[in-house]
């Protein structure tokens, strides 16, 4: 399948621009429900696992898809992973905020799972993603759930220590 790309400035650029924005102003105008030190940790590491995961099936040998305008880096790209952030910080905020017990984290795993794939979906739409090479947005279903897991592993890894500290 080839892929043309749109090397202007419009909808996918606004899209990633205007999610960042978002994200960054729900993250700041909330009210602070954890530690400075803590709210980078869950942000940089939503951040940097997305990444992972996106430069794992978005290269040889799989190279599933591409992101923005163009198959090559691009300051727009690294933007668009920065947006991961919130996305991260949000779903721990609400599951903190919310207080969900350990019985309902399948459900709320899997509600935030849903959601990731809308956005993904809407991403899509607006040309962020471009899927090739027989890539599905259905095949992002276990990635998101791994990320997610592996994000609420972490946050109760933290809450653990911190209460073991106190």
């Amino acid at each position: 399948m080839y892929i043309i790309y749109d090397r202007n400035f419009n909808s996918n650029e606004w899209f990633v621009i205007g999610s960042l924005i978002i994200g960054v102003i729900l993250v700041w105008k909330l009210p602070k429900r954890f530690s400075f030190k803590e709210s980078l940790v869950y942000l940089i590491y939503f951040i940097f696992v997305g990444m992972i995961f996106d430069h794992t099936i978005s290269i040889e040998p799989f190279d599933y898809y591409d992101v923005n305008d163009s198959s090559s880096y691009q300051l727009m790209d690294f933007m668009s992973y920065l947006s991961f952030g919130p996305f991260g910080y949000l779903y721990i905020y609400f599951y903190d905020f919310f207080k969900i017990q350990n019985k309902y984290n399948a459900f709320y795993i899997l509600l935030w799972t849903i959601i990731a794939l809308v956005t993904e979906y809407i991403a899509h739409a607006f040309g962020v993603y471009h899927y090739k090479n027989g890539y599905e947005i259905y095949y992002s279903f276990p990635i998101y759930l791994l990320i997610l897991t592996s994000h609420l592993y972490l946050y109760k890894l933290l809450n653990r220590k911190m209460v073991n500290a106190n």
